[in-house]
Formats: C-alpha cells, structure tokens, sequence
C-alpha cells in the first residue's frame, strides 16, 4: 500500500462552478427593477434564446429541474404501453416513465461506450413498445443512427436523456438535434447549471407549443386551460444564474480536458483498469466525467475496494452507476430486469468508478489521485 500521505481537505467527486457573488448582484439587481419573479420574465426568456443559439437547436423550453421536463417529455409525446430504455443511467430516466403509467423495458449496454446497445433494442420491442428512452451516458453520444434506424422502421418516437451531454456535438450538430426531444439537466453538479434546472430540446415548434402549455399547468390564457398540465417553470432567479453560467461553460471545459489527459497518461496502460471509451473524431465533448472500469480478476482489487480504500485518502469517487435501475425494488421484477437480460449492464455496473473531475482540481491534485489509485493494484 502506498505511504502517501492523504490529502489534507476533501477531494470530491465534483464541485459546482460557482460565479462571482458581484455577477450575481448584479442580475439580482435587475430582477429587483423588473419586479418579476418567475412565470416567463425577462431573465427566463433570454436564457432560452442563449441557450437554444449555444446548443445549436431549432426549439427549446427551460424546466425546474430535468425530472420534470423529461415527464413532460413522455407527456408531449403521448407515450404509453412501453418504452425501451437502460438500466444503466440515474434512477430518474425509468421512473419519468413509471409516473407517467409506463413500464420501462431494460435493454442491455453496449460493452464499450456503456450506452443502451442500439444493436439489442429490436428483440425488446413488443405491440406494446411506443418509443425508445436513450441515455447519453457520461456524456458519450448514444449511436444515433442505429436508434433511428429502429425507430422509423417500428414507428417508434424517439426520447434522449442527455443530463451528461450538455454542449456535446456531432459533426457539427449539438446533441439535442437527434431524436424527437433531448433533455438537459442543469443540476449544480453539472458542467453548465442554474442551481436546478433543464430543458427540453426539440425540431418541431409545434412540439414546444405542447411543452410550453404542459409545464405551466396547461394554461392557455387567462380564461382558457386546455390541458392538464404541471408547474415545471424555471424562475427568474435561477434563470439569471443560469445566463452568468453559460459565460463558464468554455473555460470550465477546457480545464477539464486538461485534467483529463493527466488521467490518460497517468493511468493509460495499467493493467485492469479500462479508461473512459473513445469516441469518434466528428464528436465534441464535453469532459464533464472520468470514469475507470476496474477489473478485480486483473487489477487485483475490486472496484468497491478502490471506493472504500480512497476515502482513507480524503477522496471521495463515485459507485456511478450502482445498483443498476433493474435492481430497484420497484422494477426488479420486470422480466427484462433479469441479469440474463443484462449481462453487460450487470457486469460494468460492478466495475465503473468514476473519480473527482472539476476544474478546481490541480494538475498534481490528480496525479496524487492516480498514484494512489495504481497503488492499491496486487
């Protein structure tokens, strides 16, 4: 074991990108002088045209949060019966479907980019199936065009949850553009955030009409409520921070990817230990995860060893993501949660680790996480 000392102050997974406390007075101040608090104000309806100008999408509609927008996603689409979706994501992508009386069918992941695999998702369609919920897991681009593919062939609408992928592209495309609607978190953990937040992304205006009406209750006007709706209405407040934030994003990326090629170097070749996959020379990322799959046959050590064995270092990683969704009480009774059904999902979920990545993270700050990490190899 090594004989590093451990770090004197918590090293978390990650930390939020905060702004200035000057910045945010200084919106606040605006809010003040508009006296308009939430409910469509000024601060809401130019966050929406920022952040549809740098996704590089046709439509878009801010949320609270991404739970709710992507219920009201499900809504706007009239889904019901199934949809076919991963067990490997954050337990909120398969119950927006459970609220909206809908069973989630658990397909299996691929073994590299641990995305649903496109290649599994027709054996698991039924007369019941009306659409496909894809994750962009860790911020690496499901395989688009396979999904598509699938999709217009069964008649399928097509979901992507990308709570990883703000800001990623392919060829030239933001992510949001591929599929019916994409969702976006904007959690304080995340690369981009409002505090809380989301959006929904879309081609279609008439798409974001719906939305637009289902996220405020259903209201059309004054007199008129013509569908029953939710309140998932994003505030002045957070929308303010929401516009500072964006003014971040970049620098806060290209930190990130230098961080990221430490890890690569330092880690690239130990035996065991499979880094974050590759991806194609058309896509953009956004480096907002470094995940390791630790292979206890041949690093030695289980993954769930390394995660206990760090914190004795003041370095807290992440079981991301452990247990799988199909291992929930409430869905492992599906007959596609069973681990014959997921053999691959079952065996990365036991293997994933991902480990501190934000931008206030040192360049020696991550090569003393690597040495120790590569330590605990036998």
């Amino acid at each position: 074991m090594t004989t590093l000392e451990p770090f004197t102050e918590r090293i978390y997974v990650t930390r939020p990108v905060f702004p200035t406390i000057e910045e945010v007075t200084e919106k606040l101040r605006d809010i003040w002088l508009a006296k308009w608090l939430t409910n469509n104000g000024p601060q809401h309806t130019m966050l929406e045209h920022e952040l549809k100008n740098f996704l590089r999408v046709p439509c878009l509609s801010l949320f609270n949060n991404g739970t709710i927008a992507l219920m009201v996603a499900c809504q706007s689409l009239r889904l019901s019966g199934e949809v076919i979706t991963t067990p490997f994501t954050f337990a909120a992508t398969p119950h927006v479907l459970t609220w909206n009386n809908i069973t989630p069918i658990f397909c299996d992941i691929d073994a590299e980019t641990m995305n649903i695999d496109a290649d599994k998702i027709e054996s698991m369609i039924t007369p019941h199936t009306t659409a496909i919920l894809a994750v962009h897991v860790f911020g690496t681009p499901c395989d688009v065009e396979k999904i598509l593919d699938v999709a217009d062939r069964y008649g399928l609408k097509i979901v992507y949850d990308a709570a990883h992928a703000f800001g990623v592209e392919i060829g030239g495309q933001g992510i949001g553009n591929f599929g019916d609607i994409s969702m976006f978190s904007f959690h304080a953990t995340k690369l981009y955030h409002t505090v809380e937040g989301g959006a929904l992304t879309m081609r279609d205006e008439h798409v974001k009409q719906r939305i637009d009406l289902l996220k405020n209750f259903g209201i059309k006007n004054e007199e008129e409520v013509v569908m029953p709706g939710i309140n998932g209405k994003l505030d002045e407040v957070r929308s303010a921070i929401g516009r500072i934030m964006l003014g971040y994003v970049e620098e806060e990326r290209q930190r990130r990817i230098r961080l990221h090629a430490i890890y690569n170097e330092e880690l690239s070749g130990v035996d065991g230990l499979k880094l974050m996959p590759k991806c194609s020379a058309d896509v953009k990322l956004n480096y907002q995860y470094y995940v390791v799959r630790i292979d206890e046959k041949i690093f030695g050590r289980s993954r769930d060893f390394v995660y206990d064995e760090f914190k004795n270092y003041n370095v807290f990683t992440r079981k991301y993501f452990h247990p799988l969704c199909s291992e929930f009480t409430c869905y492992r009774q599906l007959n596609s949660s069973t681990v014959s059904n997921l053999p691959v999902a079952n065996l990365i979920g036991q293997q994933v680790l991902s480990l501190p990545m934000y931008g206030g993270l040192s360049a020696d700050d991550v090569r003393k996480i690597c040495v120790i990490l590569k330590s605990f190899k036998r």
